[in-house]
């Protein structure tokens, strides 16, 4: 069972969020709150698997929120939620350790399909704010490189064999099947490899990816 939060100051889209998170029988929603301090205190309280955060919200804003909560013990996965696609916040989401980046317009079934993804390691972004992360990549000019190729070069072999795959979007599973693998060992060496990095979660390590030259 993926168990979810919801983080939302607006009633109405909490509650049609849940409505759709709730038409799953693998998802259930353990709380639904306005604001990110009680998202905080939520998480604490309670085993989180999958968050889905507001951008703007009283009191505490969605990328504010989504930091505090990837720096908890127990953190859990962010799926940022918005009704806006500047590529400013992509990019600040993605930076907050944010894993899934997604409009509020989005099909339900997509919302849904993004919970999976994301609580099974993998990350989510929505068309729109892929085509802006992307704009803003080609923007920006990429003197993080040589950096760049620096961590990479801390990876074993079997390391950038698992961390090609990871940063095509390959989920552990995907991984572990194509590399004859164990999911367990796929875990540890992610968590190794997210590690030497200096990365925080699998949409940053594609990105450094990018930076390295090692995918397009």
């Amino acid at each position: 069972m993926i168990r979810t939060l919801i983080v939302d100051d607006d009633a109405l889209v909490r509650l049609g969020l849940a409505d759709v998170l709730d038409g799953d029988d693998s998802i259930t929603v353990i709380d639904r709150v306005a604001d990110g301090p009680r998202a905080i205190a939520q998480a604490l309280a309670h085993r989180i698997d999958v968050a889905l955060v507001d951008i703007r919200m009283p009191r505490m804003d969605g990328i504010t929120t989504t930091a505090r909560l990837r720096a908890l013990p127990r953190p859990p996965k962010v799926i940022v939620l918005t009704t806006f696609d500047l590529d400013e916040y992509v990019h600040d989401a993605l930076t907050a350790g944010a894993d899934g980046f997604l409009l509020k317009d989005a099909d339900p079934a997509e919302i849904v399909r993004a919970v999976h993804l994301v609580a099974a390691g993998s990350a989510m972004l929505h068309p729109h704010a892929a085509r802006a992360l992307i704009d803003r990549h080609h923007r920006t000019a990429r003197p993080r490189t040589a950096t760049a190729r620096t961590l990479v070069s801390r990876l074993t072999a079997r390391e950038r064999d698992v961390f090609g795959l990871l940063a095509e979007g390959a989920t552990n599973a995907d991984i572990a099947r194509t590399l004859g693998m164990r999911e367990s060992t796929v875990k540890a060496h992610v968590s190794r490899i997210l590690a030497a990095l200096e990365v925080t979660n699998r949409v940053q390590a594609a990105l450094l990816a990018r930076d390295a030259g090692l995918t397009p």
